[in-house]
């Protein structure tokens, strides 16, 4: 891959059976802010035919609702945290009950934590309070609130982590687009299991930023359980994009494809 430095997360790209719907789950459940909605042409995502996107922001951050002509797959009903396919966002609260009483005032979600409730992390784990759960169309989510004096209080999107199944090649790639190495950890333990609803997890994880910190994207090596491996095509609800800025607007417009098949856009806004 030809080496591109990007300087920013510009968004996450979520493939959606149906954007109306989906925009007020998130704006109405989470708190999002409703932006503008186009109709355009769906080949920039690999996709025949049009599209209509709405873009949604919380705090700082933003992201994409897209809604093909013709939808793939949906998710299979058994995922689980492990799957080759994952990607989730991970959404900063300064307040997880509050955010977490918003959510369950919903009913068109369901919990992928053991129990149902927020669960906070021991130290060597970040000592976040964290809650992770499926939207309406199976996208998962992750409530998250730092610890007083992280220095990462805002409200926003902190992260989209992604699961991979060669942490060293999937490093590579991404350094190759200049993200940086920001955080290592292994988690571990009976929060974590409970937070990912996987007995005996045990997974690397891996910061990686670019040089403009927030967001930026995580990768979730599983040692235990073992990673589902699965395809997943451009059309499919599963199909999540992260959206990056190139330093040189002549990187732009093109869809890569990461060792595991996650997929990342180049765009210049």
């Amino acid at each position: 891959m030809t080496r591109t430095t990007v300087d920013r997360v510009a968004r996450f790209s979520l493939t959606v059976a149906n954007t109306g719907q989906m925009a007020r789950f998130y704006v109405e459940a989470l708190g999002f802010i409703p932006g503008k909605t186009v109709r355009t042409t769906a080949a920039p995502y690999g996709v025949e035919g049009q599209a209509t996107i709405r873009r949604l922001r919380l705090g700082e951050q933003e992201i994409e609702l897209v809604g093909f002509d013709e939808t793939g797959a949906f998710y299979p009903e058994d995922s689980t945290s492990h799957d080759g396919w994952f990607q989730h966002l991970a959404l900063v609260t300064t307040d997880m009950a509050a955010a977490y009483a918003r959510l369950s005032a919903n009913t068109d979600w369901r919990t992928i934590t053991t129990g149902g409730r927020p669960v906070t992390l021991p130290h060597s784990s970040g000592g976040v309070t964290a809650f992770k759960f499926r939207d309406p169309e199976g996208h998962p989510l992750e409530l998250l609130e730092f610890p007083a004096g992280a220095g990462r209080p805002q409200v926003g999107i902190d992260h989209s982590a992604i699961v991979v199944a060669d942490a060293e090649q999937s490093l590579a790639f991404y350094e190759a687009l200049g993200l940086q190495v920001s955080s290592r950890s292994v988690n571990r333990g009976p929060e974590q299991e409970a937070l990912d609803a996987a007995p005996g997890v045990q997974v690397d994880v891996t910061g990686l930023s670019p040089s403009q910190d927030n967001p930026h994207i995580e990768l979730l090596a599983y040692r235990t359980p073992a990673i589902r491996p699965g395809a997943i095509g451009p059309a499919d609800i599963a199909c999540t994009r992260s959206v990056l800025i190139p330093s040189d607007p002549g990187g732009a417009g093109r869809m890569l494809i990461d060792p595991d098949g996650h997929r990342v856009m180049l765009v210049l806004d």
